[in-house]
């Protein structure tokens, strides 16, 4: 993968090209932007579920819930119910605002209110990619769907709004973070369910898969409908950032067609920044909203169906 680096070189050159492999471009993109830190909030490397930390317990049982109830059925009375876009009219800077009430319980590595790590998430990509303001947006609006654990969108329980998300309808993969409890899980055990391909077929596109239903899959439903004008990669990355068996452990590839790959490289671009901007460093709100309400009018409409 190449990237134009958009910043000079030591010796005062611009516009250094860097050859870099998908690994580190998930690690470090150049001297100048944005670096990974070692460790999370509480001080452990990232995404370890196993760590002695005050959140290990819960995390666990959180995902224990998680695997037992998504189910094919689950998933499609979600989509249905919630596709229907009928619970209120907002806008994405008062969603922001309303999410901002919750921390993610599925999280190992955040304590911290949501708009804390959208915007983190935003400013670091700003940095990197001062060009690509789609992907700054993209950013911002990431994990708005978890608005699911509102009393306005019903309260949904974590375990069906957070999360790292996986396909449902086919076997779930050895990958999937505390795999053991899909054992209890009703599609566990289903000749229908249980096989490699299920209900699809080799490259039948990821759009055609049921995704464990969360806040990844409703805001790609909200900003579809809607007729956001981002591009492709922009609702891919929606729909699939928290897909860690795909992106993290390359299963499931199988069932991806050729736009799923091409939108792949700027997921694991975005991954990066999602994963390792939550940190302790606090963003200015009031000095940005301008530059993102911008963004937002560019890209959706002032009110958006929820």
């Amino acid at each position: 993968m190449t990237i134009l680096i958009d910043h000079s070189d030591h010796n005062g050159n611009d516009n250094v090209e860097k050859n870099v492999t998908e690994e580190e471009t998930e690690l470090v993109l150049d001297d100048g932007g944005f670096v990974a830190p070692h460790t999370n909030s509480f001080g452990h490397t990232f995404r370890d579920y196993d760590a002695q930390s005050e959140r290990r317990r819960s995390v666990e049982e959180f995902y224990k819930t998680n695997h037992i109830g998504q189910t094919v059925d689950f998933v499609r009375r979600m989509r249905e119910e919630y596709g229907k876009l009928n619970r209120t009219e907002m806008s994405i800077w008062e969603c922001c605002e309303l999410l901002n009430e919750f921390i993610d319980e599925s999280d190992p590595d955040l304590d911290e209110p949501q708009i804390e790590h959208l915007l983190q998430t935003a400013e670091a990509i700003r940095k990197d990619y001062p060009d690509e303001d789609w992907l700054h947006l993209t950013g911002l609006i990431h994990d708005l769907g978890k608005v699911l654990l509102h009393s306005s969108f019903g309260e949904l329980p974590q375990w069906a709004v957070v999360g790292d998300t996986y396909p449902v309808g086919c076997a779930f993969d050895e990958s999937i973070v505390h795999h053991k409890y899909f054992k209890e899980n009703p599609d566990f055990n289903n000749p229908s369910y249980n096989t490699k391909y299920g209900i699809y077929n080799e490259g039948c596109g990821l759009d055609n898969v049921f995704m464990s239903w969360g806040h990844d899959d409703y805001m790609y439903l909200v900003a579809k409908e809607n007729k956001t004008t981002l591009p492709s990669a922009g609702l891919f990355i929606i729909r699939y950032h928290s897909f860690y068996a795909l992106h993290k452990s390359e299963a499931y590839k199988h069932l991806m067609n050729d736009e799923d790959r091409e939108n792949m490289k700027w997921l694991k671009v975005f991954n990066k920044y999602d994963l390792y901007s939550k940190s302790k460093v606090r963003i200015n709100v009031e000095e940005v909203k301008p530059y993102y309400l911008s963004l937002i009018n560019k890209y959706f409409p002032a009110k958006l169906k929820w």
